[in-house]
């Protein structure tokens, strides 16, 4: 049995443009992961290839031949021209669904990963990373896995200025948020955004200082989510309030918001209090990997 743990994905800022002729909207984000929250992945030897999946969020998951998965392995064994290993993949699901974490491209990412190195070790990076970005637009960064920024449909990675690990909040108000739902309301909205990146030189020797710089950030997708989902503006305006919070944002399409500390004291503090206030919502502290050249 070999085991990968599957991180939470946390876009500090994510900028989008107006669609394309092709229907894709260009972007630009800066993406860090959780070194401490996230999903675990394994797989193990078995008489055919199979998906099983446990956890707190398992039965969210849905239909297991639609799981990103499972699509990533089917499409890594049709890359190397050969049949679906005889391996079980096992999904152990903690991160809530259609969370804006990337939680199932984080898992793909892995599971890619696990059954390459097992059955497929000629397959190279190269390729692991073109059928990721087949997969989603966050396929790329949840393979690389590290603080990054994505461009153009998020195949187009590069180094983020440097900054440090960040303590930090994760705050679910428990409703889902599906990608395209909120694509189609900003569309809906017509009022986009650039894809430019944002104009962050560094480095930044505190959270203090980054999270000032990542003011003049934003997260085009936020405006949508909240119109989704009223408890989406109800979460965002309890961090906001907290004199503990640097910043808070939402994550991706939504519904997870995070909040940046200055320390783990502070972040620890902030999520038992929002735990206590809101039992019904997710409340996870986590640090966020930062980067240093």
């Amino acid at each position: 049995m070999t085991a990968a743990f599957a991180p939470a994905k946390v876009n500090l800022y994510l900028h989008v443009g107006a669609p394309g002729a092709d229907g894709f909207h260009p972007l630009c984000s800066l993406a860090a992961f959780a070194r401490d929250v996230g999903d675990a992945v394994r797989i193990e030897p078995a008489r055919a290839f199979g998906f099983t999946v446990d956890g707190p969020f398992a039965g969210e998951v849905g239909d297991p031949q639609a799981n990103l998965a499972v699509r990533v392995v089917r499409a890594l064994a049709a890359h190397a021209g050969a049949g679906l290993p005889p391996l079980r993949v096992h999904l152990d699901k903690r991160l809530p669904v259609a969370a804006g974490l990337g939680g199932g491209t984080s898992d793909a990412a892995s599971a890619l990963r696990l059954v390459r190195d097992a059955a497929f070790p000629r397959v190279d990076e190269a390729a692991l990373y073109a059928l990721m970005a087949e997969l989603a637009s966050d396929g790329p960064m949840c393979l690389r896995a590290q603080a990054v920024v994505a461009q153009g449909r998020g195949e187009q990675l590069s180094p983020p200025p440097a900054f440090p690990d960040l303590p930090a909040v994760l705050v679910n108000p428990g409703v889902p948020c599906p990608t395209p739902t909120i694509f189609r309301a900003y569309d809906a909205l017509g009022r986009f955004g650039g894809a430019e990146p944002g104009e962050l030189a560094g480095p930044y020797e505190s959270a203090e200082d980054f999270a000032e710089a990542l003011c003049w950030c934003r997260n085009d997708l936020e405006a949508p989510a909240r119109a989704h989902h009223p408890s989406v503006s109800e979460a965002l305006a309890a961090l906001a309030a907290d004199p503990r919070v640097l910043l808070s944002r939402l994550s991706g399409s939504g519904a997870t918001s995070f909040a940046l500390c200055a320390g783990a004291a502070e972040a620890a503090g902030l999520a038992a209090d929002l735990a206590a206030a809101h039992p019904d919502w997710w409340v996870r502290c986590c640090i966020l990997g930062g980067s240093r050249p």
